[in-house]
């Protein structure tokens, strides 16, 4: 291990980026504890905890993905969740608009930046409408528990809007969730991994003590007296978490092989007659793209129905649509299998392999090139696209069942089982792959050098 350790961090190249998205991780923490102007931190966590209490809630869930910063009111309260909804609504007008997928295909440098262009005003607006929602929660909270405001700002009025208020919050929390945009894309275009996923993974990581603090004192050691949790309880815990990561890592790893032919193919400059290859479907070709989208989706119009009066009829939804409700899980476990299928067919080209596999002269033993080619490969994709999104929805809706048959606190069961533990498994395995990539590449190019160097003696 420390081999390849230092193996890594002999390359100078892959030392800086790994370097850059150290920093740039840390400067997301940070960020995580900075208060917005005008809130008393400390006295919102302690409404917070009060508030959420230990059953499943969608505030417990909104901070652990934003790694505490949603429990503090900090500056990165919203952390990229804005960012994530823009994506998806962008994704969405790619599929229902024709033209636009025409102009990528034609021009995919100018369509990517005309994507990227048009996620970023969403995730500004976006950013912009929930952080108005949010002052208003401060503000109701307020009420209730007076502290959590600075008085001072709530004396500027205008027409009983503390206008001066709305604000500050407004301003300081699109700002953060615009420069954890801008993050983001540094780490993925100088950095390693992609760097909205690792902002969520680093955030989901460090509610690692907190959730180890919640067992301890579940188990009750300084008493003699029975705790909540029970050691059984705890090493059913243990091989759930292992159990997930286990099938997790299987499942983003997993192929299916179909098995090619060639009449003739071309190595180098020599045609060769014959061969044999595969071409290898991913299981989950999607990753954990869906989960992360099916989230964020499912946390928005409960966010806002989470603000408003609990009487009003936004008030009423937030029952259902709060984790640990049934409507809350078959909804998840639908957009799951959307999004699964959605990614998958919006990345995944079978027409085009299939033209690829007739131009080389390859062919599938036993099905003919061309439009039944084509067609194999959907069925096939479409077949184990469905094994995949039924394991994704299963680890997601793990934690309430988890909860419900151990009785554990939520956030102990959010966090060894369920949308966090495969969203930080699928992270570092894509982030490992892209290290690998680096090591590979490097050692591929000193060949080549050391090679031409021979040449030339």
């Amino acid at each position: 291990m420390f081999n390849q350790i230092k193996k890594i961090f002999s390359i100078g190249e892959l030392k800086a980026k790994i370097i850059f998205t150290g920093l740039m991780l840390v400067v997301c923490r940070v960020g995580a504890f900075i208060p917005v102007p005008g809130i008393n931190g400390d006295e919102a966590v302690k409404v917070f905890r009060s508030a959420t209490g230990g059953s499943q809630n969608l505030f417990q869930l909104v901070d652990m993905f934003s790694g505490g910063a949603f429990a503090h009111m900090t500056i990165f309260a919203l952390g990229v969740m804005p960012y994530i909804s823009g994506s998806i609504i962008m994704q969405l007008s790619m599929a229902l608009f024709p033209s636009l997928q025409r102009e990528i295909r034609e021009n995919p440098e100018a369509g990517k930046k005309k994507i990227g262009k048009w996620t970023r005003i969403l995730t500004l607006v976006l950013a912009m409408f929930q952080s108005l929602l949010f002052a208003r929660y401060a503000l109701k909270i307020n009420m209730d528990s007076p502290g959590i405001v600075v008085n001072q700002l709530l004396q500027f009025q205008i027409f009983g809007v503390p206008w001066l208020f709305l604000m500050i919050v407004m301003l300081a929390m699109t700002t953060g969730t615009v420069f954890l945009m801008w993050i983001g894309e540094q780490i993925t275009e100088k950095g390693i991994g992609n760097g909205i996923s690792l902002i969520i993974a680093v955030g989901i990581l460090s509610s690692l003590p907190s959730t180890f603090g919640t067992i301890l004192r579940g188990l009750n050691l300084d008493s003699q007296e029975v705790g909540q949790l029970s050691f059984s309880t705890v090493v059913m815990l243990v091989i759930v978490f292992v159990m997930i990561i286990v099938g997790t890592i299987l499942i983003i790893q997993g192929q299916r092989k179909i098995p090619l032919q060639y009449a003739r193919r071309v190595v180098g400059r020599h045609e060769v007659q014959g061969g044999n290859a595969h071409i290898p479907l991913k299981v989950n070709y999607a990753g954990v793209i869906p989960v992360i989208f099916a989230s964020t989706l499912l946390m928005f119009p409960a966010t806002i129905s989470q603000f408003v009066s609990t009487g009003s009829f936004f008030g009423k939804i937030t029952g259902a649509l709060s984790p640990g409700s049934w409507v809350y899980a078959a909804l998840f476990v639908m957009l799951i299998f959307f999004f699964t299928y959605f990614w998958t067919a919006t990345q995944f080209h079978p027409e085009q392999i299939a033209s690829d596999m007739k131009k080389n002269g390859a062919f599938i033993p036993g099905i003919r090139q061309g439009r039944p080619t084509q067609d194999f490969l959907e069925s096939t994709m479409g077949r184990i696209t469905l094994l995949g999104a039924s394991f994704l929805a299963l680890i997601a809706i793990l934690p309430q069942l988890v909860g419900k048959f151990l009785g554990v606190d939520a956030g102990v069961s959010h966090f060894f089982g369920g949308t966090s533990l495969l969203i930080l498994v699928g992270v570092v395995l894509d982030t490992t792959k892209q290290i690998e990539s680096h090591l590979i590449m490097k050692r591929y190019d000193g060949f080549m050098k050391k090679g031409r160097k021979a040449s030339r003696v």
